[in-house]
């Protein structure tokens, strides 16, 4: 199996909705960091979102939006390839040969799955496919690195697992991907202290305009503390929040200033937004001048389904041949 000499990093997003900070911190950073540690191949989950996204005009505004939040973010996409899943029929394909060697029961166990019926939400056979389809976005162009939430990590595994079953029967023809999980934006709380989640209603848009920024920040729920006692940053969402936007100088100042006394939360809230708004303030600029041209946004992911295309359908054709299928 030839494998490619500079290493390959894969990561991919739901357009399901309009993105937030956890986006953000989770996803969209963690990935503009890495383009200079390899080949980024970076697709929008267009064919995921219809798990619950039905509404086409919402699925084609959320898929522009995430396609002008990376570019705004610095993606460099003449270099890198950022693309539409659906753009690529090939992993279709390729979940196909997957799901003939996966068991219905293992797809069971996936935590999506569960989760779902759990929660009495609908559970179409895409929630339970999910998993395979992920594996398949993963294996078709031997991805060395994926980077992930520790939310994502069992659908590693999984894929993991479904490249060891597919090897045995047909030899060594997928690779089996590996997780990296970057500890520190793991999981990112809303303004209610849960998991930031659009099912929530408890998230900071990445982009919303500075007045409704800080409208969100300042609704971050804190405790009663009266403003002359101390207090401190220190396992609160405010303190891990300014933690990752701020220097680690300013934190300390602030926690020196709130364990003195006589400042309050809504002064370490104000002090909260300043930070953000320093960081997203010239992407967003961007993001609404790209967001604005959509054209721009569809030749960006015209450009990125190209270059995916050929490493796409070179892993499809090695796979076909292994498994027995004739070429068209």
């Amino acid at each position: 199996m030839n494998r490619p000499s500079t290493p390959r990093i894969l990561t991919g997003i739901r357009a399901s909705g309009q993105l937030h900070i956890g986006n953000y911190l989770a996803a969209v950073k963690p990935a503009i960091a890495r383009q200079s540690e390899g080949e980024l191949f970076l697709f929008i989950a267009d064919l995921h979102a219809l798990t619950t996204v039905k509404d086409s005009k919402r699925l084609q505004e959320a898929t522009y939006d995430v396609i002008a939040t990376y570019v705004a973010a610095g993606l460099d996409h003449e270099k890198h390839a950022l693309y539409l899943q659906s753009s690529i029929p090939a992993v279709t394909e390729l979940a196909w040969y997957l799901s003939c060697v996966t068991g219905v029961g293992f797809l069971e166990k996936g935590h999506a799955y569960k989760d779902a019926l759990a929660a009495s939400r609908e559970v179409n056979h895409g929630v339970l496919y999910y998993p395979v389809l992920m594996a398949a976005d993963i294996m078709l162009y031997d991805a060395d690195i994926v980077p992930v939430g520790k939310d994502q990590v069992q659908h590693i595994e999984m894929a993991r697992d479904m490249a060891g079953s597919f090897n045995a029967v047909f030899g060594d023809v997928l690779k089996a991907p590996t997780a990296s999980v970057q500890e520190s934006v793991m999981t990112i709380r809303g303004l209610d202290g849960r998991k930031m989640s659009k099912s929530y209603d408890n998230t900071i848009p990445i982009f919303c305009e500075s007045g409704m920024l800080r409208k969100k920040v300042m609704s971050i729920k804190t405790d009663s503390t009266p403003l002359d006692e101390p207090k401190s940053m220190k396992n609160t969402l405010v303190g891990e929040l300014f933690e990752l936007f701020g220097t680690p100088e300013e934190w300390e100042d602030l926690e020196q200033r709130l364990q003195s006394g006589g400042l309050g939360w809504g002064h370490a809230k104000d002090e909260l937004f300043q930070v953000i708004d320093r960081e997203i303030a010239a992407p967003r600029e961007r993001y609404l001048s790209y967001r604005a041209d959509e054209p721009f946004l569809r030749a960006v992911i015209a450009t990125g389904a190209e270059r995916a295309r050929v490493v796409a359908d070179g892993v499809l054709n090695r796979v076909r041949d292994a498994i027995g299928v004739l070429p068209s």
